[in-house]
């Protein structure tokens, strides 16, 4: 099942690498439908995140975490995330947790900002693939 995961982020992580590659951040400001597609890209890869990562503290009997959070600092606890890491992923749930609940309207530039820190979505992938 992690394993399935892990094939699931890798190519989101791609797609979004392609997207980045093929559109301007001119272009992505300007067009509202490129927009969407950008926001729907990071959802779903936070959104895989979020579920490897719940998945390998319950798989790994690392604690009874209440929140997305919780589980990523148990990773950090425990090693399989630096501390550096967690951060970066816990702004990743942070974004998701706007994108699904709309908090705050999205400001295109912080997900131009996201786009651009691809690396740390593939460090996330890389650290689950050696504890899997």
């Amino acid at each position: 099942m992690v394993e399935e995961r892990l094939k699931r982020l890798e190519r989101h992580i791609r797609l979004l690498e392609e997207f980045r590659s093929r559109y301007t951040a001119e272009a992505i400001r300007a067009d509202e439908h490129l927009q969407w597609a950008l926001r729907y890209g990071l959802f779903e890869a936070s959104q895989m995140v979020i579920a490897i990562a719940c998945h390998v503290v319950s798989a790994r009997n690392l604690g009874s975490p209440s929140t997305y959070g919780e589980c990523i600092d148990l990773l950090v606890k425990y090693g399989y995330l630096d501390a550096s890491l967690g951060q970066q992923v816990q702004k990743m749930i942070g974004l998701r947790n706007i994108l699904v609940h709309e908090y705050v309207r999205v400001d295109v530039n912080r997900l131009l900002g996201y786009l651009n820190r691809l690396d740390d979505f593939r460090a996330f992938l890389r650290a689950m693939e050696q504890h899997v």
